[in-house]
């Protein structure tokens, strides 16, 4: 019986302690808190939303670093196992120069972000590595120019300047430092990059870099949708396209060959294929 009146005493006690709560003004919300709750809590949502776009910005930075080195891993990393590759990739196209002279050569890919400026600059840093070879690598793309950010140039003009006779070659071309490699880069995109590259001072320009150099690598834009591409490529002396793996639909394939003249290709260049690396032993 006493445990059923403790019980009921209990009770008791919590049912006035809720009816005196009710009683009195519940959480009540004063003036105080009606101005400071909006003047605080947007301040901790825009610290939150400030760090998280500083996460953002410095993951973006870090990707485009992580990137820039991708596309330069020659020159980075010069004993590297892609960098062997590119080697491989120079190897093949000295041997084709044997049979009929190749100094300019255009790199392109069906669609963009396949890797065409990655292997426009390791290609044009290992050959420059030659001994006594003299490299110009050329970007031909007017409209998303990469290559100066990549290899950390700032220009002062470049490709479009030249063409509209702004300025000369001399004075557009920067040296990469530490090698016999030059760049003929873009600093302004122009208004009309397919009348600028289908122009007869483009033509002319190829013609006084292939006296100044002993190979002319040129960076074109992507081939599908652009004419761009087949236009540079066709004052060359051979082609490469680069296929990206698993990512290039093969439908797009067939169509730039269609659109590239095909006697001036010297292959395609399979480009983030998985390779087993064990298979190459000590090399």
């Amino acid at each position: 019986m006493a445990k059923h009146y403790e019980a009921l005493q209990r009770a008791e006690e919590e049912r006035r302690r809720k009816m005196a709560g009710g009683a009195a003004p519940a959480a009540p919300v004063t003036a105080v808190e009606w101005d400071t709750t909006p003047a605080t809590a947007p301040k901790r949502k825009s610290g939150l939303l400030s760090r998280l776009l500083a996460s953002r910005r410095a993951d973006a930075q870090l990707d485009s670093t992580n990137e820039r080195n991708k596309r330069r891993i020659a020159l980075l990393q010069p004993e590297s196992f892609a960098a062997e590759q590119y080697r491989t990739l120079r190897g093949r196209i000295d041997s084709i120069s044997t049979q009929r002279p190749i100094k300019t050569i255009a790199v392109t890919s069906a669609n963009p972000d396949e890797g065409k400026s990655t292997s426009s600059i390791n290609l044009a840093a290992v050959t420059s590595m030659s001994v006594g070879r003299k490299v110009l690598l050329m970007d031909c793309d007017l409209r998303r120019p990469k290559i100066h950010k990549t290899l950390g140039i700032d220009p002062t003009t470049g490709l479009a300047e030249v063409l509209l006779g702004q300025s000369t070659l001399d004075e557009a071309v920067v040296n990469v430092e530490g090698l016999t490699l030059d760049l003929l880069p873009v600093r302004t995109p122009p208004s009309n990059p397919s009348e600028l590259l289908a122009s007869t001072e483009m033509r002319k320009l190829l013609e006084e870099a292939c006296q100044r150099y002993d190979q002319v690598i040129l960076d074109t834009p992507a081939c599908l949708g652009l004419p761009d591409a087949k236009t540079v490529s066709e004052l060359c002396d051979g082609i490469i396209m680069v296929v990206r793996a698993d990512v290039t639909p093969q439908q797009d394939i067939q169509m730039t060959l269609e659109i590239l003249d095909r006697k001036l290709l010297l292959g395609l260049l399979l480009n983030g294929a998985e390779t087993n690396r064990q298979q190459y032993g000590y090399y």
